[in-house]
């Protein structure tokens, strides 16, 4: 299982449409839990501490930890599906996070074992969750030898 951590409110309804489509195609062990985490009411840097606390209190030390972060490395769908494969196989749990408005604070850069940018531009949350929710289905879809994905 994978578990999401994401800072902010419930996926929307036009949100949930898309992720329901791929997360129901979804088979183990990439099936997934999301864990919502509200915002914090404060504001810049004391919203990211707030809101990184919140976010490291729910991590295990035998978890995989993935950074959604713009930027991080740059990972090509074989390269994502490579690391989720290799992360299954030695029996870890993984966790992908996505932090709040303001980001998150060093604690949880140190933690990660990667940082992942879906790209050079930002997204808003919402649409991050949908575009995360896709690349994990079609990195099933490329360990899995299905034609999903074209080179």
């Amino acid at each position: 299982m994978i578990t999401v951590i994401s800072v902010g409110k419930k996926h929307d309804s036009w949100v949930m449409d898309g992720i329901e489509r791929y997360q129901t195609r979804l088979k183990k062990p990439y099936d997934l839990n999301w864990v919502l985490l509200p915002h914090s009411a404060l504001q810049d840097a004391a919203a990211r501490q707030e809101e990184s606390e919140r976010i490291l209190s729910r991590l295990d030390s035998r978890d995989f930890v993935v950074l959604l972060d713009e930027r991080g490395d740059e990972l090509e769908s074989p390269q994502l599906a490579s690391l989720l494969d290799n992360t299954f196989t030695a029996s870890r749990p993984i966790t992908l996070l996505i932090g709040g408005a303001y980001g998150v604070d060093d604690r949880i850069h140190q933690r990660a074992n990667v940082v992942w940018s879906l790209s050079p531009l930002v997204f808003p949350h919402q649409l991050v969750r949908l575009i995360l929710t896709e690349q994990l289905y079609r990195a099933q879809q490329i360990n899995a030898g299905h034609p999903y994905h074209h080179n």
